[in-house]
């Protein structure tokens, strides 16, 4: 089963209010400093405590800066920190996500390059903290999938260092595309520290999911509100047992679907990060021709992983191609169980074999197609046409049995035994 989070943002959310929803739900505190040590050694200090916010406990957890040594720091310096720090691999790829986010959506405010983006909120300690310690605080708890309700982002307007604004402020707006979001109330309600954490790390917006519940936390944030409980709430559970629409096709399994959009990746290397993405575990990676803003073209990369092997791949997709984001989804999938066949053809000269891919389900052949790379094979020794020795190599599946309805031979090789490049 799933160990699952279902963030409840309804009132808000923050870094540190988030960070507070996983200390309360169980994350360590002196573990979760340890992973920000790992990329601000001796910086801060965190503390945590339990508060009151409108008659409803919670944790708040306190960030306290050690060093007067506070430079400005561009999205481009944070990535070397995270790259270079000794942290799990899901810790170090949820916290350069989340960044990565951030730095997209504040150089479209500012109309300036992503690894020229300096946060004002986001590259102080403080921050680089929370969202270190989110991503360390979800790897305590045994999280392996996040979702998230809609975000109260808030309404009115504030003074920030750019003047007065409204709220939502600029890069909460860009955050939150393609998310559901309400007001929820008077003045600034979601940060883009804790936008970019929910749209980061969860891997869709959802009401409350069925989960076996096991734990829950509650985060508070600095101001205790009256007449609304200002706390980030976490469910942590697994989760439940299949509805009845996926009971109705048991053969049916879950992936993970990895989705980048690139426009600037030399045409030639292609071949070879497909071929690297299905060597090192992806169910099936391919590419699709779009066309982006200013009639660029582009393509959209498309990786199917098993969950546990997403953020492996993941971190493979950023290393092999020049995308600064990948989008993630969760799809149902029914795959045929396949295998191979030999079938044996007349050529001049004697006989050559040719491997058949056999789709089968539940004992019967579904499928059964020659695999192309031997026909090419063949086709080249005798001097045929591939077209001839393909109709030859289908009449020849057929005549062993390879047909639909057909019960599955005996003795199919398995699928990683499977020849050439299928």
């Amino acid at each position: 089963m799933t160990r699952h989070a279902w963030i409840d943002a309804s009132a808000g959310v923050a870094g540190d209010m988030l960070l507070g929803a996983l200390v309360d739900a169980g994350a360590g505190l002196s573990a979760v400093q340890e992973a920000v040590d790992a990329v601000v050694p001796g910086a801060v200090r965190l503390t945590a405590r339990p508060v009151l916010r409108a008659g409803q406990s919670g944790t708040k957890v306190e960030v306290e800066v050690l060093t007067d040594d506070l430079p400005e720091r561009h999205w481009s310096e944070i990535e070397e920190m995270l790259v270079g720090a000794d942290l799990p691999a899901p810790v170090r790829e949820g916290a350069r996500r989340t960044f990565a986010r951030l730095a997209e959506a504040e150089a479209a405010v500012h109309g300036i390059a992503a690894g020229q983006v300096h946060f004002h909120e986001v590259g102080a300690l403080d921050s680089i903290a929370d969202v270190v310690g989110v991503c360390a605080g979800l790897h305590l708890l045994g999280v392996e999938t996040v979702s998230a309700g809609p975000v109260a982002v808030g309404s009115g307007r504030i003074r920030s260092a750019h003047g007065d604004i409204a709220v939502p402020v600029p890069a909460v707006v860009r955050l939150s595309a393609g998310w559901r979001v309400l007001a929820g109330g008077r003045g600034e309600l979601a940060t883009p520290t804790g936008m970019a954490l929910v749209t980061a790390l969860s891997e869709r917006c959802e009401d409350l999911p069925a989960l076996l519940l096991s734990a829950a936390g509650s985060g508070a944030g600095t101001k205790d509100v009256p007449d609304r409980a200002n706390l980030t709430r976490v469910l942590l559970g697994e989760l439940a047992e299949p509805t009845s629409s996926d009971r109705a096709d048991p053969d049916a399994e879950t992936l993970t679907v990895l989705e980048a959009n690139v426009d600037d990746l030399d045409p030639r290397l292609w071949p070879g990060v497909l071929a690297r993405l299905l060597a090192d575990g992806a169910r099936d990676a391919w590419l699709v021709p779009i066309l982006m803003k200013k009639g660029r073209p582009a393509h959209t990369l498309t990786v199917l992983a098993r969950p546990t092997d997403a953020d492996r791949l993941q971190l493979l997709v950023f290393a092999e191609t020049s995308t600064l984001g990948v989008r993630r989804s969760t799809w149902r999938r029914t795959a045929l169980d396949r295998g191979w066949a030999d079938v044996d053809l007349a050529v001049e000269g004697g006989e050559a074999v040719v491997a058949v891919k056999v789709g089968h389900r539940r004992g019967r052949v579904v499928s059964a197609s020659p695999e192309f790379v031997e026909v090419e094979r063949v086709a080249a020794r005798t001097g045929d046409a591939a077209r001839t020795v393909l109709g030859r190599a289908v009449a020849a599946a057929s005549a062993a049995g390879l047909t639909g309805g057909a019960p599955v031979p005996d003795g199919l090789r398995d699928t990683a035994e499977r020849p050439g490049e299928a």
